[in-house]
């Protein structure tokens, strides 16, 4: 099986890195000359073209920034893609793209699968991503050998963009339960209950999340704030749901107000930032 990754940053060159230790030989492509270099040091080998990848490859993997971006290089490889390859899509994108791709791929002779992850870089490092599958059953089995490598845990949702729907609604409660959090600690602290006996209540009751089982034990209590995820990156996604809402006509009265924290209540906390620091929040109102 000859394996491709378009797009190698931290979360791309993660799962290249796995791709490499469990013996498959793997192509890399990335706009970037220097991501290029590093990626051959790994022992990858690399294209100096996106169309070149996807025309030697069985399973090209995409890892990109944002749904435009799938666009633009999906149309680009398209008619250079063999015929029965299937393109896995990690990149968080939204439905209607995955749909579109999908649609292509079937003008062109390939599947189109979306398959966006969650963990983030340490979890791509680790093989041990979750990651949420839209498309047809046919193809996703037959990625079954790569998923096994790349992921802990994947769970195959519905159709062409049901992947990234999931996505979108996952990084939306996760954006509201770090809010939601950090008021809680907040409010316990004022009562006098100390910050981690509170996550140790809430984590043995029904409140509990991810956010307060991971995030605030790993990146916030110790100030650590380094989860390898951006305050920019979780934005777009915020915007991504609110998007996907408009598109679908519902309401997210709850969701409006945590979005509105993230998007325009938080100039001094930087894209750049990593993401858990939306937690300081709070802190700056006081």
């Amino acid at each position: 099986m000859d394996i491709g990754v378009i797009g190698c940053g931290n979360m791309g060159g993660g799962m290249v890195a796995q791709l490499l230790g469990a013996g498959f030989g793997v192509r890399c492509f990335d706009p970037d000359p220097a991501t290029r270099l590093r990626m051959a040091d790994t022992g990858a080998q690399t294209t100096d073209t996106a169309t070149e990848l996807a025309s030697l490859c069985d399973v090209i993997i995409l890892s990109l920034p944002k749904a435009e971006i799938v666009t633009a290089v999906m149309n680009d490889i398209a008619p250079h893609i063999r015929q029965g390859a299937i393109v896995l899509d990690t990149s968080t994108s939204v439905p209607a793209t995955s749909q579109a791709m999908s649609a292509l791929g079937e003008q062109h002779g390939f599947a189109f699968i979306d398959g966006p992850v969650s963990g983030g870089p340490a979890a791509a490092i680790a093989g041990t991503m979750t990651m949420l599958l839209g498309g047809d059953t046919d193809p996703i089995k037959r990625l079954a050998p790569v998923l096994d490598i790349l992921t802990a845990k994947t769970v195959i949702v519905g159709k062409s963009g049901a992947g990234h729907a999931a996505k979108i609604a996952n990084n939306m409660l996760c954006a509201a339960n770090l809010v939601l959090v950090a008021e809680a600690v907040r409010l316990g602290e004022a009562a006098g209950v100390n910050a981690a006996n509170l996550l140790d209540g809430i984590n043995a009751g029904s409140g509990r999340s991810g956010v307060s089982e991971v995030n605030f034990p790993k990146w916030v209590l110790n100030d650590g704030f380094d989860s390898g995820f951006t305050m920019g990156l979780m934005r777009k996604d915020v915007g991504l749901a609110l998007a996907l809402a408009k598109d679908t006509g519902v309401a997210l009265n709850g969701f409006e107000n945590i979005a509105d924290i993230w998007l325009n209540q938080s100039p001094s906390i930087a894209d750049a930032a990593d993401f858990n620091e939306i937690v300081k929040q709070g802190d700056t109102n006081d």
